[in-house]
């Protein structure tokens, strides 16, 4: 039966207006709010002064912000190679015939479905606690000295711990990812591949990780975007070391004491569409360099 425009629109237009007005709207108005002076964001347009690419020009000078990029970097860079080694570590132990391999993943998995801020102060609390803390009692007992005595929340040491809890609290989500990859190859390959004498390190690299290149790219792609959204543990953490371009956001917008750029909605607009901008060539860049391949046929 042929649908005529008419009911398509019956269809279709509930949710194009909610993606309007949902997502569009907020990317325009995010956009057009970086060029132009804005005290609050619930401020009229009315009472914008236009300032060009001043807010950018201001932003790019600012020392919290140039910090917060150079943070960003190290999450994405150092704590992503991490991340992704460890979850595809779990993906192969965990596509394997082991006994309780569901109750594992679900261990694993489960940091996932525990609030980013909760995880935060978990470790905040229980494990870096210079007094109490897992680390402290667990050197401690193996009369590991020097490592009992780190101060894990001091200015030293503090981006390692949030890092540390970064890490924690995402290895079981890119896990299931590359788990859902792998078990999506047939088995026929495998076979093939032992008819012909080919060894459990010639079956991986010859037919695992070429087949799962796309996973790859979408895990990169999904950890760029999260790692730019880095904001619930950077509160817990918080400090000059641990900023991120969304907490300086945040502040900017609603204000601090830390920063004399307080209650400026546009610089926090040019800051938000610097994120977005840094992720959209990222994300191209990493679709553009591993390309999944067709096995198919």
């Amino acid at each position: 039966m042929k649908l005529s425009k008419g009911s398509i629109f019956i269809f279709l237009g509930p949710a194009v207006i909610l993606v309007l007005a949902i997502f569009l709207y907020p990317v325009f108005r995010t956009t057009a709010m970086s060029f132009f002076d804005v005290k609050e964001i619930i401020s009229p347009v009315r009472k914008w002064n236009f300032v060009g690419l001043g807010n950018y020009r201001l932003l790019y000078k600012t020392q919290l912000f140039i910090t917060s990029m150079k943070n960003i970097l190290k999450l994405w860079l150092y704590c992503g190679a991490i991340t992704m080694f460890l979850s595809f570590l779990f993906s192969i132990a965990l596509t394997t015939e082991i006994i309780g391999k569901k109750f594992f993943r679900a261990l694993v998995y489960l940091p996932n479905v525990i609030a980013s801020i909760a995880i935060g102060y978990m470790w905040l609390f229980y494990v870096f606690n210079n007094q109490f803390g897992l680390f402290k009692t667990l050197f401690s007992f193996l009369r590991l000295d020097s490592l009992a005595q780190i101060q894990w929340l001091s200015s030293n040491y503090i981006f390692y711990s949030m890092s540390i809890a970064f890490i924690f609290s995402n290895v079981g989500y890119y896990m299931m990812m590359f788990i859902a990859g792998i078990e999506k190859i047939s088995s026929d390959y495998y076979e093939a591949a032992r008819i012909e004498g080919a060894g459990v390190f010639q079956c991986f690299f010859k037919i695992t990780l070429p087949l799962i290149k796309g996973v790859f790219a979408t895990a990169a792609v999904l950890w760029t975007s999260r790692t730019m959204g880095f904001f619930a543990l950077a509160q817990v953490f918080i400090g000059i070391k641990t900023y991120t371009p969304m907490l300086y956001t945040y502040i900017v917008l609603f204000g601090t004491e830390f920063t004399s750029t307080a209650n400026n909605a546009g610089l926090a607009a040019s800051s938000a569409v610097t994120m977005t901008i840094i992720v959209i060539i990222v994300s191209t860049l990493i679709q553009k360099l591993i390309k999944d391949e067709n096995h198919e046929g």
